[in-house]
């Protein structure tokens, strides 16, 4: 403040020279505030850890694996190959869903029968199909109902979760279970419906043509 107040004294034009240096010390804090918003965020996840390196995560439409975390960016390698590179602020400022961690899998899935199907064996389905899922490693049966009559089909629901977070390993099991469920239909004389439409033709008696 001595050095400032002196100057001013012998001429020097000291309020123009402060006010020169508030507007580039405006500027310079515009420019850098993403870099800080970037900086904190990378902290937050190095602290916070709602992701690793080899973590498999979805952020909005994109997904893959974390292959890099960086002071500005985290990179992550996609399903299909390419590299994709988000701001740690955004990241951090959107839902992040972290598959790795997830200690199991909740499926739901559906199927139709034709609807000459007899009752008795309506009622045979549900405990087919939790027969099938408990013979199956690293699953849990949850619930198989009649969950309504569709447009073509008397439409079944069943609800199982997969003991593993490996996508390969629940697909294994998905196509284990259907094709059991398959085999144990053919057994039963169940048949599985496809969209069909009758024609019901009157005929009128003593019309020509």
């Amino acid at each position: 403040m001595a050095i400032i107040f002196y100057l001013d004294n012998i001429g020097f034009k000291v309020s123009s020279v402060i006010a020169g240096l508030g507007i580039g010390g405006v500027a310079v804090a515009l420019a850098a505030q993403a870099i800080l918003q970037d900086l904190f965020s990378y902290f937050s996840i190095i602290f916070d850890r709602p992701f690793d390196v080899g973590d498999f995560i979805i952020v909005d439409s994109f997904m893959g694996t974390v292959e890099y975390v960086g002071i500005k960016t985290t990179r992550i390698r996609s399903l299909s190959g390419e590299q994709v590179v988000f701001s740690n602020t955004d990241l951090t400022n959107s839902r992040v869903r972290n598959y790795k961690r997830m200690e199991l899998r909740r499926v739901v899935f559906g199927f139709g029968v034709v609807y000459e199907t007899p009752l008795d064996k309506l009622r045979k389905i549900p405990q087919i199909v939790e027969d099938v899922i408990k013979s199956i490693e690293q699953t849990r049966f949850d619930r198989a109902h009649f969950f309504k009559y569709g447009d073509f089909s008397l439409d079944f629901e069943v609800v199982y979760y997969v003991l593993s977070s490996d996508y390969n390993k629940y697909m294994d099991i998905q196509q284990e279970i259907n094709l059991k469920i398959k085999e144990e239909f053919e057994r039963e004389g169940i048949e599985f419906a496809y969209p069909t439409q009758l024609l019901y033709l009157a005929k009128l008696d003593g019309v020509n043509g």
